[in-house]
C-alpha cells in the first residue's frame, strides 16, 4: 500500500507542503539519519539541567529501532561558532540518551570523516550512534552542500525531528535532503506541525490569540498574520503600552516603541475592519523601577504618571482576559503578561496560565519566555500542546513556511 502524505496548508502563502511522516515509512535493515534538537542546558560540571528535548525525541528513535532500523543521531549544542569547543561536546547527551533508551549509545568524536563513516557503516539493526556537535563546523550554519553530502553518506533515510531549528536553512536541516532518496518527519515534528495546523488553520471557534512580551517590533508579522485568522487578540506585556499610547494615553516610563505608534493604529484598524476584538489592559501593576523590592501598586492604565512604568497586568485586566479565555474553544499563546521573572510582576502571567489550564479549549503555547513561565507554574500537563521551539514557533505564527519543513516536501 502506497504511503499517504499529509498536506500542510499555510493560509496566506502560496506554499502547500506534503510531508511523509515516520509512521508511514519502512526502516527494516536501513540506517536512519535523525536530526534531533539536543541543545540542552548544562551546568558548570557539564551536567544536563533540563532533558526535555532529549526525552521528546525518544519515541522517534525507538520507533526506528523497533521497525528493524539503526539510528545515526545528529544535533548541535550551544554556539561554538564553527570551532571545536569541549564545553559544547555532546558527550553528556550520549550518557543521558543511553539512560533513556535503556541501551548503550555509541559515540563518534566527529560528525563526519573516517571515524563517523566507520562507526555508521558498522551499525547493526537496533543500534544507535550519536555524532559530535554539528556546529563544530561552520559549514553547518552556512547550509554547505559538500558538508551536507558527507552527512548523507552515513545513512539511507533522513528524518527531521528537530522542529526548533527548522526555521533555519542549515546543512543538516535543508541541504542534506538533496542527497537522500527518502525523507520524512519524526513524531515531535508531527506533533508540532499538526497541533499548529489544527489550532490556526482548522480551529474550533472562538479562536483566541494571547500575545505578550516586551516589544511590538518582534511581533509585527505575527499580528499581521493572526488578524486574518482569530476572533480575538489579548495583548499584554510591555508591547501593550505602545497600543495604549497609540490611543492617546499617558503611559509614563512604560516600554514604548514610539516609531511604531502609527503601525499600532493600523493594526487596531485592521482588526476592527475584520471584526476581530483586541483586548488591551485596563489596569496594571506599576512601579518607578523595574526591579525587586521596590514599592508598587495596581492602578488604572489611565492613572499612569510620568514617573511610573507598567510592569504587569492588573486584576481587572486578568478578569477581562479571563472572560474571553473562558468562552474560547481554541487558544494560542506567545509571550508573558509582565516581567514574570520578578515575583512582584509575575501574577498576571501566572493568572493567565491558571485560566488556560482551567479552560476546556484546545491550547497551544510556544516561545522561550512563555515556556519558562509555564514550567515554573507546574501546569504543563494542563496545556494541550507546548511547543519545544521559540523562533520556529514564531515564524509559523507569522505564516511562514519553514525551510526545514519545505525541504521535506514530496
Amino acid at each position: 500500500m502506497a504511503p499517504e502524505y499529509i498536506l500542510i496548508e499555510y493560509t496566506g502563502r502560496d506554499d502547500t507542503v506534503a510531508i511523509k511522516y515516520i509512521d508511514e515509512m519502512d526502516f527494516k535493515g536501513k540506517k536512519v539519519f535523525v536530526r534531533a534538537d539536543f541543545n540542552v542546558p548544562l551546568d558548570k560540571e557539564q551536567n544536563i539541567t533540563d532533558d526535555i528535548r532529549i526525552c521528546e525525541t525518544i519515541p522517534t528513535i525507538k520507533y526506528v529501532l523497533d521497525k528493524g532500523g539503526a539510528v545515526v543521531v545528529a544535533s548541535h549544542l550551544g554556539r561554538p561558532k564553527g570551532k571545536v569547543a569541549k564545553e559544547f561536546s555532546l558527550r553528556p547527551v550520549q550518557k543521558r540518551l543511553s539512560e533513556l533508551l535503556g541501551k548503550e549509545v555509541l559515540f563518534a568524536d566527529d560528525c563526519m570523516g573516517d571515524e563517523a563513516r566507520a562507526k555508521a557503516g558498522a551499525l547493526k539493526p537496533g543500534q544507535v550512534l550519536l555524532l559530535e556537535n554539528l556546529r563544530f563546523y561552520a559549514q553547518e550554519e552556512k547550509n554547505d552542500e559538500e558538508f551536507a553530502g558527507k552527512l548523507a553518506e552515513l545513512a539511507d533515510v533522513y528524518i527531521n525531528d528537530a522542529f526548533a531549528v527548522s526555521h533555519r536553512a542549515h546543512a543538516s536541516v535543508e541541504a542534506i535532503t538533496h542527497f537522500m532518496k527518502e525523507c520524512g518527519a519524526g513524531f515531535l515534528m508531527k506533533k508540532e506541525i499538526t497541533s499548529f495546523e489544527k489550532a490556526l488553520n482548522n480551529p474550533q471557534r472562538p479562536l483566541v490569540a494571547i500575545i505578550g512580551g516586551a516589544k511590538v517590533s518582534g511581533k509585527l508579522e505575527v499580528l499581521e498574520n493572526i488578524i486574518q485568522k482569530v476572533d480575538a487578540i489579548l495583548i499584554g506585556g510591555g508591547m501593550a503600552f505602545t497600543f495604549l499610547k497609540a490611543q492617546g494615553m499617558e503611559v509614563g516610563k512604560s516600554l514604548v516603541e514610539d516609531e511604531l505608534l502609527e503601525t499600532a493604529k493600523t493594526i487596531m484598524q485592521k482588526a476592527k475592519d475584520r471584526g476581530v476584538r483586541i483586548v488591551l489592559p485596563v489596569d496594571c501593576v506599576a512601579a518607578r523601577e523595574m526591579k525587586s523590592c521596590v514599592p508598587y501598586k495596581t492602578i488604572s492604565v489611565k492613572e499612569l504618571t510620568p514617573d511610573l512604568m507598567g510592569l504587569d497586568i492588573g486584576q481587572e485586566t486578568i478578569a477581562e482576559f479571563g472572560k474571553v479565555i473562558k468562552d474560547a474553544k481554541t487558544i494560542v499563546w506567545n509571550g508573558p503578561m509582565g516581567v514574570f521573572e520578578l515575583e512582584e510582576f509575575s501574577r498576571g502571567t501566572f493568572a493567565v496560565i491558571d485560566q488556560i489550564a482551567g479552560s476546556s479549549a484546545m491550547s497551544v503555547v510556544g516561545g522561550g519566555d512563555t515556556d519558562s513561565a509555564l514550567r515554573k507554574s507546574g501546569k504543563m500537563d494542563k496545556i494541550t500542546f507546548v511547543s519545544t521551539a521559540g523562533g520556529a514557533f514564531m515564524e509559523l505564527l507569522e505564516g511562514k513556511v519553514l525551510p526545514g519543513i519545505k525541504a521535506l516536501d514530496k
